[in-house]
Order: C-alpha cells, then structure tokens, then sequence
C-alpha cells in the first residue's frame, strides 16, 4: 500500500456512540481462564460506561481452519530445513523440526486448502466487523505459561491452541494491539486484545491510548508478582 499521511499524535479518542463486539469465545483452541474472562469482561464495561455501545460477538474461527493454516505452516517451514545440510537441521529444537517435518507427506490438495484457510478468515473476519468500530478480545486464553514449553500444550499435534484470538487478525489484516488489562493471581499480567477495520490503525492506537488511560493504576513490572517473592526468599545451602 502507498504510505499515507497519518496524524500519529491525534490520539484524542470518545467512545460515545461506538460500536465494539466483544469476543469470548475465540472458537477454537484452548479454553479462556476465569480470571482472564473477568479481567477482559471488565475492561470491556469501562468502555460501555463511557458511552460505548458493547456486544457479544460469536467466534468465527474454528478447528478446521486452525489446523488447515497449521498444516500450511508446517509445509512452509519444512520446505526451509529440508535445504539445510544436516548439521544445521540439528541445531533446531527438536520439537520444531519434529513439527515440520509432519508435512513430508502433505499433498497438493492440503496443501492448497491450508492458503485457502488464510483467504475463508480474511472473509470471516472482515465479515463480523461490519457494524463495528473494534472488537474486543483475550490476546491469550491464559497467561504466560512455563519458560521451558514451545507451547502451551507442548503437543506437536496441537502447537497453535494458544493463538486463537489473535492469529485471525494476521490472516485478516486488520490492525489490533494487546494491552494490560489487569494481573492473575500470581501476579502475571493478563491482555486485552483491541482490533479494528482494516487500515483503521490510529483507530487502533487511539482506542488503546484512550484505555490506557481509563484502566487504573499499574503494578511496576515484576513488583507483586510471585516471581518476585520467588526471587526474594533466601537460597538453600547444600
């Protein structure tokens, strides 16, 4: 696309009167935590009490077109390492080779309907914006999981259960950012995912800076966590 002429500073933003969609349910993949619903939930009532008209918004993502555009993926990333002399397919972490490598015997026909998965969410999504200015969505179904997991699920079968809510917008290209909006119990931050129509950036940044400003205090990243009473308990000597 041809660079526009933004205003990037105009950041002033009024939700009287706009139409947000709040998504809950991403459709697919693991299921969303009670905490991180409450928090989103929340978030999405300090819209509607500033004039903001908010509604549910069914998920049009689903199991099907997430394994169709995993299946994609793999033969992507399998068409890579397969060029690679052997010492370097080494190098990679076991379970991403053992991921992509899954894809040695796609066929075309697979093949073509994991792309055709990217066009169907582009359709999909584009389709349940209209009548609204943002949705409103978990950026993950969870908070940080453990440090030493590829994903999640650490399932080679199942790597993308944790991307639902926000690998649409990739696919659908419409703008979206992810901004705190409150903490777990264990401290760990929890996200709101705010996404646009396509090419409404600013709309973007601006409905973010706008709640940014509306969420309330923040804890001063890792002050409060577990992490950080983890940190400050005294070592064991052996």
């Amino acid at each position: 696309l041809p660079a526009q002429d933004i205003a990037w500073q105009a950041l002033d933003f009024d939700p009287r009167g706009k139409r947000i969609g709040l998504m809950m349910d991403a459709g697919c993949g693991l299921p969303v935590d009670a905490e991180i619903a409450t928090a989103v939930e929340s978030a999405a009532r300090l819209f509607e009490r500033a004039g903001a008209i908010v509604e549910p918004v069914a998920p049009f993502l689903t199991a099907e077109l997430l394994n169709q555009l995993d299946l994609f993926w793999r033969v992507r990333f399998y068409g890579i390492i397969s060029l690679l002399p052997e010492s370097r397919r080494r190098a990679i972490l076991p379970f991403i080779r053992d991921w992509a490598e899954q894809a040695a015997y796609a066929n075309g026909a697979q093949v073509y309907a994991g792309f055709d998965a990217i066009m169907r969410m582009r359709a999909l999504g584009n389709q349940v914006m209209r009548g609204f200015d943002f949705l409103l969505t978990p950026t993950a179904p969870m908070t940080a999981f453990a440090a030493e997991l590829p994903c999640p699920t650490n399932n080679v079968r199942l790597p993308f259960e944790h991307i639902a809510f926000t690998v649409p917008f990739n696919m659908t290209e419409q703008p979206a950012a992810s901004i705190n909006c409150g903490f777990s119990a264990a401290g760990l931050p929890i996200g709101l995912q705010i996404a646009g129509t396509r090419f409404d950036d600013l709309g973007v940044l601006r409905a973010a800076f706008w709640f940014e400003r509306m969420r309330g205090v923040q804890r001063t990243w890792p002050e409060g966590s577990l992490l950080v009473e983890r940190r400050q308990q005294k070592p064991v000597v052996c």
